[in-house]
């Protein structure tokens, strides 16, 4: 196997960490059936997994929770999950927190924005054959309440306004093939 590039948040400004767990997925592990897709040829339960913050600096107004394959065939990756406006005393996203249509856990004023399945909500897994893919599950602590975002908004647009707005950040990166 090919060495991997580096994570894509090394590039990013500095900010302090957040420590992120989670009971359904590891660190450079194989992510479970459960969170892989259902679709595409895949046979996934396409769960959200659980996770799991801490250690957000004073300051911290809200969270945003995004899943990001840097390694798809795309030139630009994938967003698999793009979630704001997290309250500031929410500190853990049971399973399925992401997935529609029952979205259990979802803490009230979180958004979905769409994901590159063009939907509203997790998508898991779906890898071309080939090499491992990394899904980074980032938390991202930022200093406002609210993006002041539309959920139709962009993934990328998404994610630049989360990076002008992070005081700290965390993430877990499982890998997945067929």
């Amino acid at each position: 196997m090919p060495t991997p590039a580096p994570i894509p948040y090394d590039h990013l400004p500095e900010v302090a960490e957040l420590t992120v767990e989670s009971d359904d997925i590891r660190h450079g592990e194989r992510k479970p059936e459960a969170q892989v897709y259902n679709g595409w040829g895949m046979t996934g339960q396409n769960l959200s997994p659980h996770l799991r913050w801490s250690g957000a600096p004073e300051g911290t107004k809200s969270y945003a929770v995004t899943c990001f394959d840097p390694d798809a065939p795309t030139g630009s990756g994938f967003w698999h999950w793009v979630l704001f406006d997290i309250p500031a005393g929410v500190s853990e996203l049971p399973t399925g927190a992401g997935t529609a249509p029952e979205f259990k856990g979802l803490p009230a004023g979180a958004r979905h924005a769409r994901n590159d399945f063009n939907a509203k909500q997790y998508d898991g897994a779906a890898p071309p054959p080939g090499h491992p893919h990394r899904y980074i599950f980032a938390v991202h602590a930022l200093g406002v309440e609210t993006l002041g975002l539309e959920s139709d908004t962009p993934p990328a647009v998404v994610g630049f306004n989360i990076t002008a707005n992070t005081l700290a950040r965390g993430y877990i990166a499982p890998v997945y093939e067929t």
